[in-house]
């Protein structure tokens, strides 16, 4: 069942600290380098892709295994595509 909750990704930062998590780990989950979410942690415009797949998977309507499976999918389309 999902978390009816709102997120707040205005401070993302807090939020992935508060979860106990570095951003390799926070970040990897949806796609994003660290680099990248320390880009967004301070101030840069989340792309609303991520922002969604964030969201998802923070109010409990997305899993990691499903995230996981996503990105395989991904890694598979664009190697055949090559």
């Amino acid at each position: 069942m999902a978390k009816s909750t709102k997120l707040d990704l205005s401070n993302i930062q807090e939020y992935r600290r508060r979860l106990g998590l570095n951003q390799s780990a926070f970040w990897g989950r949806y796609g994003v380098t660290q680099s990248g979410g320390s880009r967004y942690e301070s101030g840069r415009n989340i792309p609303m892709p991520t922002a969604i797949l964030i969201h998802l998977r923070e109010t409990g309507q997305l899993t990691d295994d499903q995230l996981s499976a996503a990105k395989k999918g991904i890694a598979k389309s664009r190697k055949s595509a090559a």
